[in-house]
């Protein structure tokens, strides 16, 4: 289990959050809806910093639902005993992880801090930020790691001014064994998420999540969860099987599209940029393609109003009605 235990400040706080509006045009994941139940949150919590809280209430809920960067988002972000967490979950190896989460604490500072009092003689308290990353994608990684903010830093020659660490926790179903233990639904979510991968390799992807979700009802793992919110389940873990897979082929796509960019902006522009363009143009591409693919998938189920079907694909409802 990662070394993240923290010292907790007793002294409760308050700290004023407006809440905002959500974005529809952010997919929600299986992960995120589990682990907005407080309960559950308050498990994986506990779990994480080897602690036994047991009010839910403890916990002050302050995701951001409207702090979209380049069409990402925080999944979760609490208070607890005065500091403030930032939960993600992530299914492909991500490197700039430290990058966004500066952004997301950024948004959040913001939120809960009066911008008047920054300019008083009196020291603005803050809650101290904690960041870590679920990981449950198919790349090997180690049960626990770290990334830094100041890795990307070019040319740095001296000890970094602003470090931002993110704790990688490796998710999967055989890894961090104590921390499975300690919250059960992370196990089990560990379990199915297994099993999606389990039979994707030898049937269609929509069999193989079926069959995943009445197995695991059968077998009693997320039983409740799956059966409310089975179709839901289903559409979601289609997606984002799919986004896994298309996100590991457009990092070949990106390589070669901006290579071949760069050589022919490269007067111009020079190598760099063409790659960027060509990265950029990659990944913009390949997020429509999927969300046009799991529109399709869930037009086909026939269980969904068009509109549920736009919130979830991403997609415009015109975009929708034109598949039909």
């Amino acid at each position: 289990m990662a070394k993240c235990k923290r010292n907790r400040n007793k002294t409760k706080r308050n700290f004023t959050v407006k809440t905002p509006t959500a974005n529809r045009n952010y997919k929600d994941t299986i992960f995120r809806m589990l682990f907005s139940d407080r309960k559950n949150l308050l498990s994986l919590y506990n779990a994480v910093n080897q602690s036994d809280y047991n009010n839910p209430d403890d916990l002050e809920i302050v995701t951001l639902e409207n702090a979209i960067y380049m069409g990402m988002k925080n999944d979760l972000a609490f208070i607890m005993d005065t500091n403030l967490y930032l939960y993600e979950h992530q299914s492909t190896y991500n490197p700039n992880m430290p990058l966004r989460d500066l952004f997301y604490i950024c948004s959040e500072y913001q939120k809960l801090v009066d911008k008047k009092s920054l300019y008083s003689s009196t020291l603005q308290k803050i809650p101290a930020p904690n960041f870590i990353e679920f990981y449950n994608g198919s790349t090997a990684v180690p049960d626990c790691a770290e990334l830094r903010l100041s890795s990307a830093f070019e040319h740095l020659s001296d000890e970094p001014k602003l470090e931002l660490i993110v704790t990688v926790l490796n998710v999967n179903e055989g890894h961090n064994a104590e921390l499975m233990q300690h919250c059960n639904t992370l196990n089990e979510y560990a379990q199915y998420v297994a099993r999606v991968r389990h039979y994707a390799a030898d049937m269609s992807l929509d069999q193989a999540v079926e069959r995943a979700v009445d197995e695991c009802v059968r077998e009693g793992i997320l039983a409740e969860f799956l059966t409310r919110n089975r179709n839901e389940v289903i559409s979601m873990s289609i997606f984002e099987y799919d986004k896994e897979l298309e996100e590991k082929k457009l990092r070949k796509a990106e390589y070669e599209a901006g290579r071949e960019a760069g050589f022919s902006e490269g007067e111009k522009h020079g190598h760099e940029t063409g790659f960027s363009e060509g990265e950029k143009y990659g990944i913009e591409r390949g997020t429509f393609l999927n969300s046009i693919e799991t529109a399709k998938r869930m037009l086909k189920l026939q269980e969904f109003s068009l509109e549920k079907i736009a919130a979830i694909s991403g997609l415009s409802l015109d975009e929708v009605k034109k598949l039909q």
